[in-house]
């Protein structure tokens, strides 16, 4: 009778964690239970970092907004409202993409809030 596969082997499993395990420093890419314990924890930075590198992002637009809306004699948070009152919908990253390289819309934007 031939033998029905289960599942992945021990050794199959060991080999994807280690390879995945490469460029680790020490035993971390060399014996299977530190490298799990290490891609776990890696795991755990992906996570947070993807939501950080969001929150870097946004205020990132936020300083290139401000420092554009400066040159003519407005502050971000003044410019801000002033956009929701004139209820214009852009959001800052296209605010950002405008001011960095689309000057004269991005003016036209300003004066039109204004």
């Amino acid at each position: 009778m031939a033998r029905v596969k289960r599942g992945i082997t021990a050794h199959a499993r060991h080999k994807k964690v280690l390879s995945q395990a490469r460029g680790f420093r020490g035993r971390s890419s060399k014996c299977f239970r530190p490298a799990l314990e290490r891609l776990e924890k890696s795991w755990q930075y992906a996570y947070r970092d993807r939501k950080v590198k969001k929150r870097d992002f946004r205020g990132l637009w936020i300083q290139r907004i401000n420092a554009a809306v400066r040159e003519f004699g407005l502050k971000y948070s003044t410019f801000i409202d002033k956009l929701n009152k004139a209820n214009v919908r852009i959001d800052r990253k296209m605010l950002a993409k405008m001011a960095m390289e689309d000057p004269p819309a991005f003016r036209s934007l300003v004066e039109a809030v204004r």
